[in-house]
């Protein structure tokens, strides 16, 4: 990533009380030699904490459409806390449920070592651009994205995993390179992985479990690595031939494509 981006890197971070990992996560380069906007596109963790404050800039941003990327059991135990007389839509499913998140289900029967951590990370983004809910998900978002008369929100329950993947798909619709599309991932690392952060997941992990959490489980939860991202986006073009091949799958077209462009780079 250039020096400029890297300075961009940080002007994308929106500051706010009880949510985090909140950005923009427009201004890039495109190969076409134009930018994505700013002010348009948005990712975040999820906003049940959101104090007033943060509700009142939340409702600056002027957001035609959430994207929630949850799970229904994740929703309904942390709901999202939203502006008041918000009139955006939401995108989100009901497939797929479970009892709890997949990665507490992991921690709760494994041994919790760095490589048996490491071993789920990479089935998971193996794995997680093929599962039939975020396809749906995926879909629907990309495919709403031209008629938005607004920005829209992309988020998870961090704002990491499931929000980097489609962020990184939209990116990619959009022209930007494959070294900035990771450094945006990567970006989450800085916003996450503090050590209050961790001292409170370490917390939480542990109490849901009824066991002490490894400071390494929680480290590896907190934050993203690069190679994930690329397991995740060679498992498609293994499958489909290409990203392209991927989102053709999705159902969206060239059209799409070219109406994205034209309403998300200048």
């Amino acid at each position: 990533m250039a020096e400029g981006e890297q300075a961009m890197a940080w002007n994308r971070v929106l500051t706010y009380d009880a949510i985090v990992n909140f950005r923009d996560f427009g201004g890039y380069a495109t190969g076409a030699g134009g930018r994505v906007v700013a002010g348009r596109l948005f990712r975040a963790a999820h906003q049940n904490l959101a104090t007033d404050a943060d509700l009142e800039r939340m409702a600056a941003l002027d957001l035609a459409l959430v994207v929630d990327l949850r799970r229904p059991t994740e929703r309904q135990n942390q709901p999202s806390r939203r502006p008041s007389n918000w009139g955006g839509s939401v995108i989100d499913n009901d497939l797929g449920d479970e009892s709890e998140t997949p990665h507490l289900a992991f921690l709760r029967k494994s041994d919790v070592t760095p490589a048996s951590i490491e071993a789920y990370l990479q089935g998971y983004y193996s794995k997680a651009l093929h599962e039939e809910r975020h396809q749906d998900l995926f879909s629907r978002a990309l495919r709403a994205l031209p008629g938005l008369d607004g920005g829209v929100l992309v988020h998870c329950t961090a704002g990491k995993d499931r929000t980097g993947l489609l962020v990184a798909l939209i990116h990619s619709i959009l022209g930007v390179h494959r070294d900035d599309i990771i450094a945006d991932y990567l970006l989450t690392n800085e916003l996450t992985m503090t050590e209050a952060r961790r001292e409170q997941v370490q917390q939480n992990l542990s109490e849901a479990l009824g066991r002490p959490v490894p400071e390494e489980a929680v480290q590896a939860f907190l934050g993203v690595a690069a190679h994930h991202l690329d397991i995740a986006l060679t498992s498609v073009s293994d499958e489909y031939g290409s990203v392209e091949g991927y989102l053709r799958h999705l159902g969206f077209t060239d059209a799409d494509r070219d109406a994205v462009i034209a309403r998300y780079t200048a």
